[in-house]
């Protein structure tokens, strides 16, 4: 793959993140798409810019106005955090994976990339039925069909524990970016310092991330 481009959806978090760095190293040419789907906190974009600044990535920001409008999530509204409709979190977007994976399959087709990376992971996460590898697949399938364009849709994540992860991460030398560069909080705390980087500790995917954290390093001892 060294003599390829890629596409990573980058949303800033620790799994997308981690996923550009990867990406670099298995990729001759890396860029990067951001959403902005008026999402509660502006910090996320904060940390793309960041790294994508930082290590000379094309950023390519892509405006989806419709989740608002269709509204009823806390990742988007004003909500607490709570379970929801087939006992999902509210913080499931229903159909935010399947409009990114297209808005990033035409903007690989423009671009001429034929390899889209996403940090999607089924291991940890809630449940979400958009993070599974039965949708990527599907997904690959019917992108490649419908642009007639021989699509790869990369989930370097996929299997992982979140400790893997973070493990992924030493390995590939970036521990520490991903530490101080990534968002994950829910909430959009990026003013409370951990080990395991900034959040507000007590939100799900703070919870997750530091649990994670704790097990990669319980790993290396």
């Amino acid at each position: 793959m060294k003599s390829k481009k890629t596409l990573v959806l980058f949303s800033g978090g620790q799994d997308s993140t981690t996923c550009i760095y990867w990406a670099k190293k298995e990729f001759a040419s890396v860029e990067a798409v951001f959403f902005h789907y008026e999402q509660r906190h502006s910090v996320e974009f904060e940390s793309v810019k960041y790294v994508c600044e930082k290590e000379n990535i094309v950023l390519h920001e892509l405006h989806v106005p419709a989740f608002k409008e269709i509204g009823g999530t806390a990742m988007i509204d004003e909500i607490s955090i709570e379970n929801g409709k087939n006992n999902l979190p509210n913080t499931f977007v229903p159909g935010r994976n399947i409009v990114f994976l297209t808005l990033a399959a035409s903007l690989a087709y423009k671009r001429g990339i034929k390899d889209i990376i996403v940090g999607v992971n089924d291991a940890d996460y809630s449940g979400y039925p958009d993070c599974q590898i039965g949708f990527v697949k599907s997904m690959q399938d019917s992108l490649s069909k419908g642009l007639d364009y021989d699509l790869t849709i990369h989930a370097p994540l996929q299997s992982m524990s979140k400790a893997e992860i973070w493990a992924l991460s030493d390995r590939l030398g970036v521990i520490k970016q991903i530490i101080d560069h990534s968002h994950t909080c829910y909430l959009g705390d990026h003013t409370t310092f951990h080990p395991w980087g900034y959040g507000c500790g007590e939100c799900p995917a703070c919870i997750l991330r530091k649990k994670g954290f704790e097990q990669f390093l319980l790993l290396e001892e």
